[in-house]
């Protein structure tokens, strides 16, 4: 480190905030340091002695990296792990938001005679998590051009997220890192292509969102066209396909012939022993045997009454019939309130403050920040937002094929 003093170095340079922490009593800054302190050991452990500087500046750190130019993307990362596993379930919840750069510094003694380092490096790198959500790691365009190139596996990790302007007006480009876990392109398996489509989707949508906002108003204008006549196709092809299946419709109509023919049969087999039993209380009766006409009337008026059961019989049957087919209407309608429709996914942002763990119909998707869109199919769902230290916030949205909506949260007191 002696023989860096009084230089001007390139270094890669990790700065920390802790959220919120002027917010906080003095006893909650003191529980949120401690904390903290000891996740940021635990990233740096690897890491030797002369080949970092430590800057404590209060509310978080700033931390240079002179060794290797990987050392802060590794710590960063597995402070990234420790935040997400154990940080948001402290009380309060330890949020951080971290910025890497590469840039020139120079070694000055502080004060107290102690290492120091100052220079656009240090500067950019503050600039940059100034831009990062809780729990989120950016990186500037120089560590990213650097860092990219090492290794296959680094370039599937950054999703660009165009060009942002500080208080300074000075414009930095930068980069978000994937979280934990995250397969990336490079890293992706045959057989895992179902999995990191959403994936892919999300990356596209953000690189679609940077080119749009750095684009001219006549690029922009010739975006909207080309996306309204996209639309306009995926619209006819969605009724072409809705009004195309006509092959059931014969079935339908042969389906009553059955009906036909078995609904008179009961009442043919009835109705010969009525005229068999009328007709044997004909020939038991002498004095109406020789009255034709009164005869003929009689097998006639008898012949209703024994059909006639069969008839109320029928009757009742279909009413019996209506109210159970209503009450399985009233089940299917229960039912129906959670149905997934057809139809493209649609888009939901999530804005949570401070932070909450996200649910989907009793699903964990994660933790916003730093999570900020979920892709939903078409239907009711179940929003939940958890946060251990406020009651659980339940929303239920009924979402659209391809719309898109937002959902802000703020816990609070």
């Amino acid at each position: 480190m002696e023989q860096h003093a009084n230089k001007t170095i390139m270094c890669s340079v990790l700065f920390l905030d802790i959220v919120e922490y002027s917010k906080k009593s003095v006893s909650g800054q003191v529980a949120l340091k401690d904390g903290f302190n000891a996740f940021l050991a635990a990233a740096i452990r690897g890491v030797p002695v002369n080949d970092r500087i430590i800057l404590d500046t209060g509310d978080g750190a700033a931390i240079s990296f002179m060794g290797d130019v990987e050392d802060a993307l590794k710590a960063a990362l597995i402070l990234r792990e420790k935040l997400l596993g154990e940080g948001v379930h402290m009380d309060p919840p330890l949020l951080v938001r971290m910025g890497i750069n590469l840039g020139p510094v120079r070694l000055v003694k502080d004060i107290n005679g102690q290492p120091n380092i100052v220079g656009d490096g240090i500067n950019v790198a503050q600039r940059v998590m100034g831009f990062a959500e809780p729990s989120q790691v950016l990186v500037s365009r120089s560590y990213y051009d650097a860092v990219s190139r090492l290794s296959q596996d680094y370039t599937g990790m950054f999703h660009y997220q165009g060009s942002r302007t500080d208080k300074h007006v000075r414009e930095h480009e930068i980069y978000a890192i994937g979280h934990p876990g995250d397969v990336t392109a490079t890293q992706q398996k045959p057989g895992d292509k179902g999995l990191n489509a959403a994936q892919r989707v999300n990356g596209w949508i953000q690189a679609a969102r940077a080119a749009y906002q750095n684009a001219s108003s006549q690029q922009r204008a010739l975006s909207a066209a080309a996306l309204a006549g996209t639309l306009l196709l995926l619209i006819v092809v969605a009724v072409k396909i809705m009004y195309r299946p006509v092959a059931p419709l014969p079935q339908v109509a042969e389906a009553p012939a059955p009906a036909v023919t078995q609904a008179p049969a009961p009442a043919v087999v009835q109705a010969e022993p009525a005229v068999a039993r009328a007709a044997s209380e004909v020939a038991a009766t002498p004095p109406k045997v020789a009255t034709p006409p009164k005869t003929a009337v009689t097998v006639e008026e008898k012949k209703p009454k024994v059909v006639r059961p069969a008839q109320e019989k029928s009757m009742r049957a279909p009413a019996a019939q209506g109210k159970a087919a209503k009450d399985i209407s009233t089940t299917r309608t229960l039912e129906e309130t959670t149905a997934v429709e057809p139809g493209p996914p649609a888009l939901v942002s999530v804005a949570v403050t401070p932070w909450g763990e996200i649910y989907l119909d009793g699903r964990m998707q994660g933790v916003s920040p730093p999570l900020a869109e979920l892709q939903v199919a078409p239907g009711t769902h179940e929003i939940e937002i958890r946060n251990t230290t406020f009651p659980v916030y339940t929303q239920s949205i009924h979402v659209k094929a391809g719309e898109q909506i937002k959902i802000k949260h703020k816990f609070a007191n």
